[in-house]
């Protein structure tokens, strides 16, 4: 199993109003071989204090015994040289067999002692699927990644590449969605 680039998203939603949009789009995603969720964990708590969680992974008990193996191994290998990375590997798929998810019970905790009444949060763990390719082609050629970060909309208006209007517009957006 290939992993590309791997992604945390934390959001907020205040005043959550969800109809499936949000697991159209990673389904979408996911058949398109675009990106897919690791692990997501969503907690909704209502105006009274009551809790609701959601916990959903788009991949299926092999891929997750195999994700955890490749943890496991890199883990081990650094602790440990390549015995370590043997070790590592066949802890990792035990590890990975036994929870549904990367996220803990105690995960969802912290984010439900954060979040307040009538708000959701979620935790998303997304691999970015279309970047295998990509990334491969420049291991294959010799390169290697020295930094990476998604630019804001304001930079963008400074290398010139959208207007303070369009900037605007985007930032908007990604405040509100991302």
């Amino acid at each position: 199993m290939a992993i590309g680039p791997v992604q945390l998203l934390v959001l907020g939603f205040s005043q959550p109003d969800f109809h499936g949009e949000i697991r159209e789009e990673l389904d979408r995603l996911r058949d398109n071989d675009l990106v897919r969720v690791i692990d997501a964990l969503a907690v909704y708590k209502d105006a009274q204090g009551n809790v609701s969680t959601l916990r959903e992974s788009q991949l299926s008990a092999e891929e997750r015994a195999e994700l955890g193996a490749v943890v496991g191994a890199l883990v081990g290998l650094g602790a440990a040289g390549e015995e370590g990375m043997e070790a590592g590997a066949e802890l990792g798929a035990s590890a990975a067999a036994d929870r549904a998810g990367v996220f803990s019970d105690e995960d969802g905790w912290d984010v439900l002692a954060e979040i307040p009444e009538n708000t959701a949060a979620a935790m998303i763990l997304l691999d970015h699927q279309w970047a295998v390719p990509l990334r491969d082609a420049i291991a294959r050629a010799g390169g290697f990644r020295l930094a990476s970060e998604f630019i804001s909309p304001l930079d963008l208006v400074g290398l010139g590449l959208v207007s303070a209007e369009e900037a605007e517009a985007l930032a908007s957006t990604e405040k509100d969605a991302l």
